[in-house]
């Protein structure tokens, strides 16, 4: 066994090849990678049983047989970029991460880094991407050493995107953790131990944790670092509300754990539940809510909080100059109207609703199920027949809790925003009375029959979106009923028989949604999505559609603005996004919740850029709305309830206030464009951007025998001329046959984006970097780059050897009393110009290599330069070293720069300089070309 402390960097042998130690190796392990191969080809090995021993190593220089021409210079430059996973820059994580996330998107994790710890609210507006902006934060933490383990907690319906997201973009394999997983988990692994302790990172159901019994365990055992999704769904007084924020009161208290709360709705019309929810971040800032007479106090607090919460509207976006981020949203109003039979059936239902409404009020329990009973009628007869139909034939029970009364007016009022795969079933409406047996009937007839008049419009508008002579849209069409979607859906698939059309609605179980929006999607021609709410949130069908249309009005605003935010969101590729909203002309309930809720809502949003919650707590005044709506069709001579009407004019006005007060106190202006864009273009240079991404990529597959071939919209990639050891890697990563790819994020339907750390990417960075270390490759090979050079250049004056480097060094960082080590590496560059040797040095000595040569010289020239300047870095070893020192100062600032507290105390400053880097010797030459000037 050797006594060396191999630490991270250096570089060792054993086993006949060289290695590089990285971090997590122990005393008596070393985990290494070959330093010519790729992060997959990581192993331990275990110092006592080497038989050989391992030693210190120094990396192979380049070897003068070896020579090779501009395209290899600049390859080679390219694929030393792209090959870093553990990059220098400002920020460790970006070259674990498969998006181009955009500047004003590194904002929280700029704010984050400077909170110790992060307790952090990011309440961007909807598609914005608070998604990539929070896994962004656990991806840099994670890669700083700041944290181990983690967990999101979010509904249900959320935890397989949030696995897919974290897996797809950020490179971390995370556990689904759901009623239905739980058990099996638990059951693979040994009695008496946490399967958070087992699985780093994980995403759990908040449905399934809330409860007593499993809290106490998750709070015992939870991860350092914890995203909240929905958060704003954890503090109210809802249906199981107090369960989730029990949990997440539990969560805070502990002082030193990481929180990242998620919320496009923070404050959603209850002062109280807003405040609640701010406390999570620091108790104090409860305290904000009752500082009302003391300003000194809620300034103060104010300015704190500023660290702590950021929240931007769309419009906040402009500012950071990035044009196209968002599509133009164009809104239209159709109508439809009731009529013949149709108009008779719902005219039918109106006038029984009403005799409801107007009935004996002597039994209160008895006439508000029964009231309840008419809204359901209502909703389903203006929905289809087919949804009236399975109401009438659906018995409402009379024993209900006071918790399953609350969730059943939520329903009706599309207020309950947790249940919306469990939403779309049809309420109860049927009773005893023998008056709703003819309506049954009437609506039976009718759904078995022609005609429809809210189908025809619905239909001929869907034709009207695919044929559209400027642009070719793609409808989803939200139903607020199972049995609507798939009536409706029969109908446009008759209609539409060269399109196709998919159905799915809360009957199918997640990946089945899943999957079934991915084959849509992957449809060539005109694709149609009827769709019911449980696709309003949770699945994002940007890539795939860029129009919705409301087939059944809803009666909370919010539930439009989810809908819509499913395709108007970040990550839309169209220019433009449809969006139409249908009501019947002849359906007083419509034109009443239209007027006095919707309309006043999209005007609240035009105006502020953020939507408004309904300020009607309970829906009591919507109730009264419905019922002043319901007795005027009794009795025409009865007043609307003005007094409702009047209040509901002041609720509207109250919560536009207050939400120009909350922007006005709440938006994050700290960060502006100038704070954080210097930082990413840094990262950019530092990993390599959008352009290195597709030359290298083009050059490469050109190099094994394939090529990018143009397409209108984005690349063909073919994979099957390629080597069969790189296939075999691609295969391995789900890549086969003809890649559609684009190189913009987000590509353009049906291409994939291709970023840096995409596995085509990746592959190939890492096998031409392979081949091209290898001592013993052939140098003959096409895949093999010549690590030697000389070319005539315009990029120089002078006569120039320019070394291409990577340069490894270790960042030490202290937490508490226990240090870590993490290895760094940078690709970059040293080049000495002229007699006098000027010295030129890192992005100024990469860009040299973009120049195209102006011509070759004579192969006994290039073997002449090449030994010069291979001796060159002999005598200039010195220089090597102190350009590795200075760099590793730069990281250091960098590091320091970006960690440095937002608000300045003592414990802030001790923090911040509680890191240190250190340049490993030798730096390694991966290449070494000399640029001659043009003579004359």
């Amino acid at each position: 066994m050797t006594d060396v402390a191999f630490s991270p960097g250096t570089l060792v042998t054993a086993r006949g090849r060289e290695w590089m130690v990285l971090a997590g190796s122990t005393a008596d392990t070393l985990r290494v990678r070959p330093i010519s191969g790729s992060e997959e080809d990581q192993t331990l090995i275990y110092l006592p049983l080497e038989p050989q021993g391992v030693r210190e190593a120094r990396f192979p220089l380049p070897d003068q047989r070896h020579l090779g021409g501009h395209d290899a210079a600049l390859l080679l430059r390219d694929a030393l970029l792209l090959s870093m996973r553990r990059g220098a820059g400002p920020f460790r994580s970006f070259g674990q991460i498969s998006v181009e996330p955009r500047a004003y998107q590194l904002v929280p994790l700029l704010m984050a880094l400077k909170l110790e710890p992060v307790r952090l609210l990011i309440a961007d507006d909807v598609g914005v991407g608070k998604t990539i902006e929070a896994a962004l934060i656990l991806r840099e933490m994670l890669d700083r050493g700041d944290i181990e383990r983690s967990v999101v907690l979010c509904p249900p319906h959320l935890v397989e995107q949030w696995v897919t997201e974290l897996e797809g973009h950020f490179n971390l394999q995370a556990v689904a953790v759901t009623a239905s997983s739980a058990k099996r988990l638990e059951r693979a692994i040994p009695p008496g131990v946490s399967l958070f302790q087992v699985h780093p990172h994980t995403v759990v159901s908040l449905d399934y944790i809330k409860s007593q019994e499993r809290r106490a365990n998750f709070l015992h055992h939870c991860p350092d670092f914890v995203i909240v999704d929905e958060a704003h769904a954890c503090v109210g007084n809802g249906q199981g509300h107090h369960q989730r924020y029990n949990l997440l009161r539990g969560l805070a208290d502990d002082a030193d754990r990481h929180l990242v709360l998620l919320t496009a709705t923070p404050h959603s019309g209850d002062d109280t539940a807003f405040y609640r929810l701010l406390g999570l971040l620091d108790r104090s800032f409860e305290g904000l809510q009752a500082a009302t007479e003391n300003k000194k106090e809620r300034e103060r607090l104010r300015e704190r909080l500023g660290s702590h919460f950021v929240q931007r509207r769309r419009v906040d976006i402009a500012e950071w100059q990035e044009s196209g981020l968002f599509p133009k949203r164009e809104t239209r109003e159709l109508t439809y109207k009731f009529t013949g039979e149709w108009e008779a059936f719902f005219n039918a239902v109106l006038d029984y609703c009403a005799e409801i409404v107007a009935g004996d009020e002597n039994n209160a329990a008895a006439q508000r199920l029964n009231f309840w009973g008419t809204l359901a009628l209502l909703r389903c007869a203006a929905s289809s027949p087919m949804a009236a139909v399975l109401a009438l034939r659906t018995r409402a029970g009379e024993e209900l809790s006071p918790d399953e009364r609350g969730e059943l007016l939520d329903r009706l009022f599309d207020g309950d925003a947790d249940s919306l795969v469990e939403d779309d079933v049809e309420p109860p409406a049927a009773t005893d009375d023998p008056a709703l047996t003819a309506l049954a009937a009437q609506a039976e007839k009718l759904a078995g029959q022609a005609g429809d008049p809210k189908l025809k419009v619905v239909s001929d508008h869907v034709v009207e979106l695919l044929n559209d002579k400027d642009h070719a849209y793609h409808p989803v069409i939200f139903c607020r009923y199972i049995t609507t979607a798939h009536y409706l859906g029969k109908h446009l698939k008759r209609r539409l028989p060269d399109a196709t059309v998919e159905v799915i609605t809360g009957e199918l179980p997640a990946e089945e949604r899943e999957a079934r929006v991915a084959k849509l999607g992957d449809v060539e021609g005109h694709r149609v999505l009827v769709a019911t709410d449980c696709l309003s949130e949770g699945i994002n069908l940007q890539d795939h559609f860029d129009a919705v249309i409301h087939y059944d009005l809803s009666w909370n605003p919010t539930r439009h603005e989810q809908r819509e935010g499913r395709v108007d969101r970040f990550g839309q590729t169209s220019p433009t996004v449809r969006a139409t909203l249908m009501y019947g002309s002849n359906n007083p309930v419509d034109g009443a919740v239209l007027e006095v809720i919707l309309r006043k809502a999209e005007r609240i949003r035009k105006e502020l850029g953020v939507p408004v919650p309904i300020p009607d707590e309970g829906h009591s005044l919507t109730q009264a709305l419905l019922k002043g709506v319901l007795l005027r069709r009794k009795d025409a001579q009865t007043p609307m309830p003005t007094k409702q009407l009047a209040l509901f004019e002041e609720g509207w006005a109250t919560a536009e206030e207050k939400a120009k007060a909350n922007r006005t106190i709440f938006a994050q202006r700290r960060l502006r464009p100038e704070d954080v864009l210097p930082e990413w273009n840094k990262s950019l240079a530092a990993i390599g951007g959008r352009d290195a991404v597709k030359r290298f990529t083009d050059r490469a597959l050109t190099r094994f025998g394939a090529g990018l071939e143009d397409m209108r919209h984005g690349f063909k990639a073919p994979t099957a001329s390629l080597p069969e050891e790189v296939r075999e890697r691609l295969d391995a990563e789900g890549l086969t046959g003809t890649l559609r790819i684009d190189f913009r994020y987000p590509a353009p339907p049906p291409c994939r984006a291709v970023q840096r750390s995409h596995p085509l990417v990746a592959v190939l960075a890492e096998t031409l970097l392979e081949r091209s270390l290898n001592s013993v490759a052939d140098p003959n090979s096409p895949s093999v780059l010549g690590r030697v050079g000389c070319w005539v250049s315009d990029a120089v004056t002078k006569r120039t050897t320019l070394a291409l480097l990577r340069l490894r060094h270790q960042l030490v960082i202290r937490r508490g009393r226990r240090d870590s080590t993490l290895l760094v590496e940078e690709a970059t560059g040293l080049a000495w110009a002229g007699q006098s040797g000027q010295l030129l040095r890192g992005s100024e000595v990469m860009a040299l290599l973009n120049a195209p040569p102006l011509a070759d010289v004579p192969p006994h020239v290039r073997e002449r330069e090449a030994a010069k300047a291979l001796a060159l870095l002999g005598e200039r070893a010195n220089e090597l070293e102190a350009f590795a020192k200075e760099r590793a100062n730069a990281l250091l600032d960098d590091h320091l720069r970006v960690r440095a507290a937002a608000y300045h105390d003592e414990k802030a400053e001790t923090r911040a300089r509680s890191a240190q880097v250190e340049a490993l010797p030798r730096p390694d030459v991966i290449g070494v070309f000399v640029l001659l000037p043009k003579v004359g």
